[in-house]
């Protein structure tokens, strides 16, 4: 006798139902998605802008911030150097100068637009002036504290606007001389220190925000610096460093969210020499001031100029680590 089939077994018609048999699911083999792209696993490339962008320290921060997967926005006076580092990282190049009134605010906004956002700014942007302080003239006082102090004001102003908190990160990149102070370069020190104190107290207002800044003091770098303030460097001590090595320091900063960086870190120790024995400080720097005035007969005049011949930052073991 054949077995009656019930309904919903194999090979029968579901009751009321007319087609095809019923058969049982068949088991549903898993989506392999390994190795596959997914938009949303991929990372937004962040965006920097970086002021003094054409030569030396800021041409040189770009391609490190490039290479580290950066959309890159450089700006400065030099439009056709501003465009062979734009083609070098790949970046968009916006000329300005930031001592005119507004062109910091354009310039952050322009960038800001091109790059869909804005992520990092540098304010990288600075002159210097070397010779006695009572032979500058007012507008070469008035440019020092336009550009090294005034400008990253206005533009760490306008580029709060764009940055995000948990995010967002501002550079200023002072100098060894905003600490020490290097005698004969006195207006000079003077903004960079100003710039410091800009940075300390901006960095207190904005952690609630989470929002990072940095302070590089770079020591002395090779770059065309020396030759626009018009006096070279005569100095044994401290030695030339490379762009790329405070360029380097610059994106490091921004990475791990690092406060102050003295570049190269042994620096850090006249500094914290001068914080915590000024007196002793101060007699030391005398003491290298005549043994430097004396090696090289009172330092060599340039037109009206002289090379400074304090050593300031003073011959410091080159293998001491700090970190400020």
């Amino acid at each position: 006798m054949r077995h009656a089939m019930k309904p919903g077994e194999p090979g029968t018609f579901l009751p009321g139902e007319h087609g095809t048999p019923w058969e049982p699911p068949r088991p549903r083999l898993p989506v392999l998605t390994d190795g596959l792209p997914d938009e949303r696993q991929v990372p937004e490339k962040r965006k920097v802008l970086i002021t003094g962008g054409s030569s030396g320290i800021g041409a040189a921060t770009a391609e490190e911030f490039a290479a580290r997967g950066f959309l890159v926005a450089v700006t400065g006076r030099d439009s056709r150097a501003l465009d062979q580092v734009a083609r070098v990282t790949g970046g968009v190049s916006i000329p300005g100068d930031l001592r005119e009134p507004g062109c910091p605010r354009r310039v952050v906004d322009a960038a800001a637009a091109a790059l869909d956002g804005l992520d990092v700014v540098v304010s990288n942007a600075g002159v210097g002036w070397a010779g006695p302080f009572t032979k500058m003239t007012d507008e070469e006082m008035d440019e020092l504290l336009d550009v090294n102090l005034r400008a990253p004001a206005h533009v760490a102003h306008a580029a709060l606007a764009h940055l995000r908190p948990e995010a967002g990160h501002l550079v200023f990149v002072g100098s060894i001389a905003g600490l020490l102070g290097v005698a004969e370069e006195t207006w000079y020190s003077a903004t960079k220190a100003g710039l410091g104190m800009l940075a300390d107290v901006l960095r207190a207002e904005l952690r609630a925000e989470h929002i990072g800044l940095s302070l590089v003091l770079p020591g002395v770098v090779d770059t065309p610096y020396f030759d626009r303030r018009k006096v070279p460097y005569q100095r044994r001590y401290p030695r030339l460093i490379a762009a790329q090595v405070v360029a380097t320091a610059i994106a490091d900063a921004v990475e791990q969210r690092r406060d102050t960086v003295v570049v190269p870190e042994w620096l850090g120790w006249p500094a914290r020499l001068k914080g915590a024995f000024p007196a002793l400080y101060r007699r030391l720097e005398r003491s290298l001031d005549s043994e430097s005035k004396n090696s090289r007969g009172g330092g060599r005049r340039h037109g009206r100029k002289r090379a400074p011949a304090v050593g300031s930052t003073g011959p410091w073991p080159r293998n001491a680590g700090a970190k400020l």
